[in-house]
């Protein structure tokens, strides 16, 4: 199993799950994208092996795309690790306060968020694609987390994960004037005359809403690698049976 880690803080382990073309469909870790569960099921303890965490720590939801969110406790511990029947449902962005709780959200082109608030030791996953980003799920849990976990933007690490660039998000207008509906979206798009398609840099976007509410901009690490373009990433838009990639958290 291929991992990047990333260095958000010492105090998490936090990284992403890449291709591993020696395990079974080169390392797939979503169950809504296999007919074979056995096979995804070891996929995730040799994932959690090589992290020398418990399968039954990964905490994850049934992802739709929303812009729902959810504070997991204790109790919430391994939902979604073994079957997506125990997933937390509709959600599509996870946080919690408590250590030893593994989050984590799959993707393949969407962006995937990663956070930690130093301060109030808080952590959390967002899966943001574009139907997550014109409803503005990153910046509706950063709102929440400040107004009810009292959570300052000052002290929050972000890493935006792998995801599809803007040389291959292509869409047509329905899809452009939602993003223009929001009013700060126009710098990350153009126009390609030959094509008539509207690209957007959807990582850009996402990063915009971090900053808008308040995120100090050098707190932002940004992981520009185009999941089209990679051999290492899987790519919904290049492969529509591809499996999905898993980007995690957790306090020490």
């Amino acid at each position: 199993m291929n991992i990047q880690f990333n260095d958000l803080s010492t105090e998490t382990l936090s990284g992403i799950t890449l291709k591993s073309t020696d395990i079974f469909e080169n390392g797939n870790l979503a169950l809504h994208t296999t007919k074979n569960n056995k096979q995804i099921i070891k996929n995730r303890e040799i994932f959690t092996e090589k992290l020398s965490v418990p399968l039954k720590a990964l905490t994850i939801a049934n992802q739709t795309h929303s812009d729902n969110f959810y504070r997991v406790t204790a109790d919430d511990k391994g939902r979604g690790a073994i079957t997506m029947d125990t997933a937390i449902p509709n959600t599509d962005a996870l946080y919690t306060d408590e250590p030893g709780i593994l989050l984590g959200t799959l993707t393949a082109d969407c962006v995937p968020v990663t956070f930690y608030d130093y301060s109030k030791k808080i952590v959390g996953v967002i899966h943001s694609g574009w139907q997550g980003t014109v409803k503005e799920i990153t910046r509706k849990v950063f709102t929440h987390l400040r107004q009810y976990e009292q959570s300052n933007p000052d002290n929050i690490l972000v890493h935006l994960g792998p995801a599809l660039s803007q040389q291959k998000f292509e869409v047509d207008s329905d899809v452009y004037e939602k993003y223009i509906q929001l009013g700060y979206a126009e710098p990350f798009i153009y126009y390609h005359e030959i094509t008539g398609k509207y690209h957007i840099d959807n990582q850009k976007v996402v990063q915009k809403q971090c900053e808008m509410i308040g995120i100090p901009t050098a707190q932002i690490i940004s992981d520009q690698t185009c999941t089209f373009l990679s051999e290492n990433h899987f790519s919904y838009r290049e492969n529509r049976q591809a499996g999905r990639h898993l980007s995690f958290i957790m306090m020490k």
